[in-house]
């Protein structure tokens, strides 16, 4: 081969000599032939591939750039130059000077090339992305190759004559040529047509060089340096990245796995059959019978088999396809990110034999210059080629997660919206949701680190390989070490985790008191039982913080551990090797190359058993999603949509069940409805009407029989279903707005009074579940989305049970009725209300799931039926007098012209009192609330930006506050480290900074003790030096470690103690804001300080500070390392330094912005998922599926996008980092050499094992950075609610007389109040005597001042002007519990708190058993106390569930008995408390406060109506003041509202 090729060139083609001196070379004919060849093969394998475009593209070309020309013609030129080269060769052949065949072969290849290159540049004009990565390899290894060459020429040129004048010139001018070709590829070449595709994606359009650096990513770190990001900055998704396109690819390979899973299932059925022994159930059918039955018995035997089936504990579902699946759909991205970690993983292994080489050159005096550069260049190209296929490989794998979840949680919804019912009982909403957000994210956070399942086992082989290499055997001592603290660790793991959950525990129990605190937090302070509460919690957070430092105890031992762990493992090997035998002497190639491959083998056996764990987890995510997604689907074949002449929905002997093998519902039904008729359908309660709807809209089983519906279905549901958007939207659901037709459905469906009461009319957003809407409105809501659907059939199920009697009227008349809306529509309308009956077409009468009667009003009440009796049951709750329900339907018109003043009658019951209380703070309350509950879409934040700013103090907007500064305030550290301690806080960082002073002497010691080799060359080595070395080096060691586990304990010791300070701060004074702050900041925000901000300072910031203090004290200590060995290094510190610092800065805004979007953009996917599955029925009948799905679609998009963007930022820091660390490599390597004769093996060895390690510590630092910052926000956040303005102080000075109030005296002199020093006053001036043991009555309308008078007595609400006098003591003068705990109330709802009954009256046990039972006996609950099995003790439920509301008002009762003021306040309840209940309050009252004065505040007239006085305030005034008698006899505003309430005289009380 050799002397064909010596023929071929001419010369010689390979000699060893050559390379045996200073100034080696390569042979003239070597460089002619394999470096010309190389670069030219690679094009030529990988080049013709980019020309498939221009055979069958189907995209016509983009249009010519200024780029696209000057590539051609650079490549034309070189084109030209080639020609020359051959022209050369012919000329030389005309002249008889018969050039070498090499001189014919490479000009020829090279025209082939240049011809290939500018096709290629071509054919790029056919995809978005111009540049070529073929070419740019080509490129590089063609300037690689061509520098060989190059500095041959140079040199033969410097010493003699150039011989060859022509082809010297052309190899320059072609070397030129290509390197500005590669420079010109470096640019993105943007076509004009794809400059818009550009802006909103420029990943699309970027050039090869840019896109594996990142570099197109920088302009996104910029302005994220420059301003907070929005939503609207991010780029969009490429069009296959978007949910989509995923999904799509992904429901196809699923239909398929899914196919072939569920034949497997019905294999596993049919075996188990057989094993039971089960003969076919067809066989005993009878021929003859007809063909309907054996389609029944089909089913029914089907149905028995799954009957079979669900015998095992879990029913079986089609297993094992997942996972298939989902390599079908990414099997691309997983094969190309294998491949870039294999050769990442290769690469591993090169540095350590690379720095073994560079360590025996600086060892070696006559090794020459050239071998320590070439070492060098290696070194650093071997980082920079691991680096670039790491961050590929990294995002490639991130890439995957998420295309992963998005399609998971595509699948996910589109299942929901088909499943059966019998299927989605299976799951509850909540865990449904729980599929989403958990199981998603699983798969999520393994795809990231899947590759390490082969990638760890191969490195940890190879590292053992490469070791015994270096050491031999005694590398298993290290080894052994390495296995001993994996046991060690997993056994310190599950104990920190079950710490960990016993805490749980702690937490959810101190939430729940803080939710009831928020929650009841007025009741609290009414009775000042404030101080009681606090210690509640206290002792809770007491045991938290016990266990929590237990905790952190543990983590330092483990962490102690870990860190142990590469020194006692090179401790081990090391000792061993040089113990076993006196000849193993420790040279500097042998330690740091052990060391660093030691290093190598950390990271792989710390992620193998992280990955297994998080494997476990996934596979029963996967067990989860394959049993939802493989579940049966919704079968809607009963339902058919035939056009059937004179019949708009007929029933056909229809039998329905729940569940396939449950028992019928509806029974044989047939029915036919005529188009355009209203039908009521009545029956008592569990008759079946709901169900009858239900298979009406396909939601049952069929079992037999069908229904045909024509045209299209609009469906309102007994529970009215809002969605979180805009009322108008609700309405719309997705049309297309008309708005003539808009105005006449809000007019018909009651809603514009309403409108006038929401903050922003019908652009109000409308909470979760409608929660800022009373019941009626929702109703309304409801009856107005399908009324404005204009379908042709209209399916009500008890629309106006939820509304007030005459709203009901309204709308009956207004919209179902004959003269509605609807009149021409077919109507099916389930109803309780009797009174609309006689105006109905006909009435479908159901008993038990079948029809037993049907026909009209008349016909009905003539047969005497089942229908006659359901009225007459029915009809006794509801004689209503006429006159009543006509005024009412009067009052709704008038309010109907906009009189805000005419509200209907005080006897409305509960409903329009909401809404009408609403009315008095609606204007301030509302706006704030709705927009706390619009942060959740990214929409109405922007509308919140544009709101005036002073609205928004104390607002969620807070964290956006805490962003805009960019860095984050440097007084919150100080403030951390304050909560911490000064004393602490100083000893910790000194703890820390020994350690790694003993580390750097750890180091030190072994480089020193690897250069005895040197000194020790051929004698032996004395074994009292070896052992010493051995000892220091251990000794050092262990106290490099025991620093580390003080540093540890300490801090955490120091995290406790700054936790519990901050929670109790906290905690304080969010007791001693007054009232007002509680009705400004919706619940959920304060239990956000309380929940995540305190866990945040409980555990993520001491393990972030922890992490961030050592990665940054073992970056110090590297570069002092390194420094040590070579000064000079110093001096390239500092550019690294400033360039490291700005990437981190850059890096550390945008970053934390990206997190923020994605935890904004987050909650809308679940909260519209979770919306979707409650609103499942109204969604099908509606036929909206497709919409909801492209919303979901679209919403998920929205978060990945800055997922996406999330994870590319981290790339692009990932890979300029490492570049930093590269360039630290290269320098140190560099530096050794160049001062080779002065260093001895072992500190360069030092040197450069330490450089090789630093670039992960870089990349960790900058994380640590990012992560603390975030997380700092959280000492903001708390910090912020300590600072909030307290109410008055709780004890002043100035205590009131024992005993005080003995006569119960109260004056009001010019009292003026306000709610909020920005709102009008509330009262204006009230002057008033109530004289001792007076019974006073308040009334008056709603939004009147009546709550304001019991808050003023309480000092809830402060004095805007004028006092308050209570038996001769001005009130604001003295402490407000020495003012609270001297009256009682009775407050209007009844709150009761989680804990015992005996701690819900008496929380500070303050009275004796006796007295309680005594107060119970009288409030008429002692027979019910006497019969719990613990009494007093017996535990109450959150909020008082396990109590009957009747019980919770007696129990609040007990309350005021038990306290026994001379004042007490009783605010009338609202909610509709049974008679009986109310009428005992009632008699208790008059009887044991007798010699009290009592303010009622009355909703009800009756109750009053025997009281001494009555006051009548009206906008703030008192009207009337005087005896009920008189009041009545004089016409004025309180014999009005008696005569609305039907009292004629006083004694005429209906109770």
């Amino acid at each position: 081969m050799s002397t064909a090729l010596d023929k071929f060139c001419g010369s010689v083609f390979w000699n060893d000599s050559f390379f045996a001196q200073a100034d080696a070379d390569l042979p003239v004919c070597f460089q002619q032939t394999v470096l010309v060849w190389i670069p030219l093969g690679f094009l030529w394998i990988f080049g013709p591939w980019q020309l498939l475009p221009m055979c069958k593209s189907k995209t016509k070309k983009s249009s010519v750039t200024k780029l696209y020309i000057l590539k051609q013609v650079l490549a034309v030129l070189l084109l030209l130059t080639a020609v020359a080269d051959l022209a050369v060769a012919f000329a030389e052949e005309a002249r008889h000077e018969h050039p070498l065949p090499v001189q014919y072969t490479n000009p020829s290849l090279y025209i082939a090339t240049w011809i290939l290159v500018l096709l290629i540049h071509d054919a790029r004009r056919f995809s978005m992305r111009r540049d070529s990565g073929v070419l740019f390899g080509f490129w590089i290894l063609s300037l690689l190759c061509g520098i060989f060459p190059f500095q041959s020429l140079i040199r033969k040129a410097v010493q003699a004559p150039i011989s060859d004048v022509p082809r010297f010139v052309l190899f320059y001018i072609s070397y030129g040529l290509q390197l500005l070709l590669f420079l010109v590829s470096g640019f993105s070449d943007v076509a004009p047509e794809a400059k818009e595709i550009s802006k909103k994606n420029p990943e699309v359009t970027t050039s090869f060089l840019s896109s594996i650096t990142f570099e197109w990513y920088t302009s996104m770190v910029f302005k994220g340096y420059r301003k907070p990001l929005e939503m609207e900055d991010i780029w969009e998704l490429e069009d296959k990245n978007k949910t989509k396109t995923i999904s799509a690819i992904l429901e196809r390979n699923m239909k398929t796995s899914l196919k072939k899973a569920q034949a497997e299932m019905e294999k596993r059925k049919r075996k188990k059959r057989l094993r039971e022994g089960d003969s076919d159930l067809g066989n005993k059918i009878n021929k003859a019978q007809s063909q309907d039955v054996l389609v029944l018995e089909e089913k029914q035997t089907k149905r028995k088999k799954k009957a079979k089936g669900d015998s095992g504990s879990e029913k079986d579902f089609p297993k094992g396809w997942l996972l298939k699946t989902l390599f079908k759909t990414f099997w691309k991205n997983l094969l190309l990110s294998m491949a870039f970690k294999l050769v990442h993983d290769i690469l591993v292994f090169v540095s350590p034999q690379l720095l073994k080489l560079l360590i025996s050159f600086v060892s070696d005096p006559d090794a020459f210059a050239w071998q320590g550069y070439l070492y060098t260049i290696l070194l650093f190209l071997v980082a920079v080629v691991q680096s670039i296929c790491l961050q590929q490989h990294f995002h490639l794998c991130f890439q995957l997660g998420t295309f992963v979840r998005a399609s998971l949680m595509a699948a996910i919804y589109k299942k929901a919206l088909t499943i059966s019912s019998s299927a989605r009982k299976e799951s509850t909403v909540g865990e449904t949701v729980n599929l989403m957000s958990a199981d998603a994210q699983r798969f999520m956070d393994m795809a990231n680190f899947l590759h390490q399942l082969w990638s760890s086992p191969l490195q940890i082989v190879l590292s053992i390989v490469f070791l015994w290499a270096e050491l031999g055997p005694s590398v298993l001592a290290g080894i052994g070490v390495m296995l001993l603290l994996i046991p060690i660790n997993g056994f310190l793991a599950t104990k920190a985790r079950n710490i960990q959950v016993k805490n749980m525990k702690h937490k959810d129990e101190r939430m729940k008191i803080m939710n009831e605190i928020l929650n009841g937090i007025k009741i609290l302070k009414l009775f000042a039982w404030e101080p009681s509460f606090e210690n509640r919690i206290k002792e809770i957070r007491g045991r938290e913080l016990k266990y929590l430092r237990n905790f952190s105890y543990l983590q330092s031992i483990s962490i102690f551990v870990f860190t142990c762990a590469p020194f006692l493992v090179s401790l081990a090997s090391f000792a061993v090797y040089v113990l076993v035998d006196e000849n193993n002497i420790l040279d500097a190639q042998k330690a740091f190359t052990s060391i660093s491959l030691f290093n190598v083998l950390r990271y792989p056996m710390a992620m193998l058993p992280m990955v297994i764990s998080s494997l476990v987890q996934t596979n029963v995510s996967t067990g989860r999603l394959e049993r939802y997604l493989g579940g049966e689907d919704l079968d809607t074949s009963a339902i058919h949509h035939n056009k059937i002449a004179g019949s708009a929905v007929r029933f056909s002997d229809a039998t329905f069940a729940w569940e396939q093998d449950s028992n019928a519902v509806i029974r044989d039904v047939t029915l036919d409805i005529t188009p355009g008729s209203l039908v009521a359908v009545v029956g008592a309660v569990g008759s079946g009407k709901s169900s009858l709807v239900s298979a009406m809209l396909g939601e049952m089983e069929n079992i037999k029989g069908h229904i045909n519906i024509q045209g299209s279905l609009a469906y309102v549901p007994q529970q009215a279903w809002i969605q979180n958007a805009t009322l108008k939207d609700n309405i719309l659901f997705g049309s297309e707005l008309d708005e003539a037709r808009y105005q006449q459905v809000i007019k018909a469906c009651a809603l514009l009074p309403d409108l006038e009461l929401l903050p922003a009319g019908d652009q109000t957003e409308i909470g979760e579940k409608g929660i800022n809407l009373s019941g009626g409105q929702k109703q309304r809501v409801s009856l107005a989305r399908a009324v404005y659907s204009n379908a042709d059939v209209y399916v009500l199920d008890d629309p106006l049970s939820a509304v007030d009697a005459h709203v009901g009227k309204y709308l009956f008349e207004h919209v179902l009725g004959p003269k509605g809306l609807l009149r021409k529509k077919t109507r099916i309308l389930v109803t309780h209300g009797i009174s609309f009956l006689p105006q109905v077409d006909s009435i479908v009468v159901l008993v038990a799931g079948a029809v037993s009667e049907h026909g009209s009003y008349s016909t009905l009440l003539a047969n005497r039926g089942a229908f006659a009796q359901f009225l007459n049951s029915y009809g006794a709750q509801e004689k209503d007098t006429p006159e009543e329900e006509d005024a009412a339907v009067a009052l709704v018109e008038d309010k109907e012209q906009g009189e805000e003043d005419t509200e209907p009658c005080l006897e409305d019951g509960p409903e329009d009192v909401v809404t009408m209380t609403l009315r008095r703070e609606a204007s301030i309350k509302r706006r704030e609330f709705s927009r706390s509950l619009s942060k959740r879409s990214t929409r109405s934040f922007q509308e919140a930006k544009k709101e005036p700013p002073q609205k928004l103090k104390g607002q969620q907007l807070i964290e956006k506050e805490a962003v805009e500064t960019g860095k984050v305030k440097f007084s919150m550290y100080v403030r951390y480290l304050r909560a911490v301690g000064w004393c602490f806080s100083f000893w910790i960082a000194m703890s820390y900074l020994t350690e790694y002073v003993a580390y750097v002497g750890t180091n030190l010691w072994l480089s020193a003790w690897t250069d005895d080799a040197q000194l020790y060359l051929n004698q032996t080595y004395p074994p009292g030096q070896r052992d010493m070395r051995i000892g220091v080096f251990g000794a050092l060691g262990i106290a490099q470690a025991l620093f580390l586990f003080l540093a540890t304990l300490l801090s955490a010791h120091g995290a406790v103690q700054a936790s519990r300070v901050m929670h109790q701060k906290l905690l304080s004074n969010i007791l001693h804001v007054p009232m007002s702050f509680f009705d400004t900041t919706p619940t959920g925000r304060i239990v956000n300080r309380f929940a995540k901000d305190i866990f945040t300072v409980d555990e993520t910031i001491p393990m972030s500070f922890r992490s961030w203090l050592s990665c940054f004290m073992a970056i110090i200590s590297t570069l002092i390392m390194i420094t040590l060995a070579t000064p000079y290094f110093a001096l390239i510190i500092i550019p690294l330094g400033i360039f490291y610092y700005f990437v981190l800065r850059f890096y550390v805004s945008t970053s934390r912005q990206l997190r923020r979007l994605d935890s904004v953009s987050r909650s809308p996917i679940y909260s519209h998922f979770g919306e979707t599955v409650s609103g499942l029925s109204v969604i099908r009948a509606y036929g909206h599926q497709e919409r909801f799905l492209q919303h979901n679609e679209n919403t998920v998009d929205i978060n990945q996008k800055s997922v996406y963007s999330w994870i590319v930022s981290n790339r692009w820091l990932a890979i300029r980092l490492e570049f930093v660390g590269s360039l630290v490599v290269l320098f140190s390597a560099l530096l050794a050499v160049i001062s080779k004769g002065s260093l001895e093996g072992g500190i360069v060895g030092l040197s450069i094992s330490s450089a090789l390690n630093v670039t992960q510590t870089l990349n960790w630092l900058v994380r640590m950075s990012s992560e603390l910052e975030t997380n700092i926000v959280a000492v903001e956040r708390i910090h912020e609610y300590t600072i909030v303005k307290n109410e008055a102080p709780w004890v002043t000075e100035k205590r009131p007389p024992r005993g005080w109030p003995s006569k119960g005296e109260i004056q009001f002199i010019d009292y003026k109040v306000r709610y909020r020093p920005e709102l009008e006053l509330v009262l204006q001036g009230i002057t008033c005597d109530i004289k001792s043991t007076e019974k006073v009555g308040v009334v008056g309308r709603t939004g009147a001042g009546k709550s304001s008078l019991t808050n003023c007595l309480f000092r809830v609400l402060e004095a805007a002007g004028g006092t308050i006098v209570i038996d001769g003591l001005d009130i604001s003068t003295i402490g407000l519990h020495d003012l609270r705990q001297n009256l009682t109330i009775i407050p209007q709802d009844p709150v009761l708190f989680s804990g015992t009954l005996r701690m819900n009256l008496d929380p500070f046990d303050q009275y004796s058993d006796e007295e309680v039972w005594k107060a119970l006996e009288l409030a008429h609950l002692k027979p019910y106390a006497q019969e719990l099995p613990e009494r007093l003790l017996h535990r109450v439920s959150e909020g008082g569930e396990n109590l009957s509301v009747g019980q919770r008002q007696l129990v609040c009762l007990a309350r005021a008995l038990l306290r026994k003021a001379k004042i007490l306040i009783l605010d009338e309840a609202t909610a509709a408390v049974d008679l009986e209940t109310d009428h005992l309050i009632q008699m208790t009252i008059r009887r044991e406060f007798a010699d009290c004065t009592v303010l009622t505040i009355a909703h009800r007239l009756h109750t009053i109506m025997d009281s001494s006085r009555v006051m009548v305030l009206q906008a703030g005034r008192i009207m009337e003041y005087d005896s009920p008698e008189e009041l009545l006899q004089k016409q004025g505003i309180f014999s009005a509202m008696a005569k609305d309430a039907g009292i004629l005289s006083t004694q005429t009380t209906v109770l």
